[in-house]
């Protein structure tokens, strides 16, 4: 388990993703990831690449070992923390240093995915389904 100060924080970020929502704190360190006090294996146990998604913008800059990372993720599934939480820790990294920014930036990794579920409207099965028409 890592322990830290809060004033041993370098940088933070927050990413969105559907209804999932992640904050991601870096401090130095050896690489570890810590999310919702659990190791980042262990947490995303199910995810075929979950941690390497997680690990996206410091595997682009080389900087897998020298931070350790914790994360507060809640909402949506797994598939949605993944992402929710690249786009935490490239906040975060473009933060640490205003030229890597740019880096990310033209990558896409700063870019937030706005799509969310449409929301059932009344009179229909769902948000656009609606019940079979009938002629007579």
């Amino acid at each position: 388990m890592i322990t830290f100060e809060k004033n041993s924080i370098l940088a933070t970020g927050v990413g969105r993703r559907k209804s999932a929502s992640a904050l991601v704190k870096i401090i130095s360190g050896t690489g570890e990831i810590v999310i919702n006090q659990k190791s980042g294996i262990e947490y995303f146990h199910s995810v075929a690449n979950g941690l390497g998604i997680c690990r996206t913008a410091l595997e682009i800059f080389q900087s897998n070992k020298a931070y350790n990372i914790i994360i507060d993720v809640s909402g949506g599934g797994l598939q949605g923390q993944t992402q929710a939480i690249r786009l935490a820790v490239a906040k975060a990294i473009s933060s640490l240093d205003s030229d890597k920014r740019v880096k990310l930036r033209n990558l896409g990794l700063l870019t937030r995915d706005t799509r969310i579920k449409e929301r059932k409207k009344y009179g229909l099965k769902k948000a656009r389904k609606a019940p079979q028409y009938s002629k007579r």
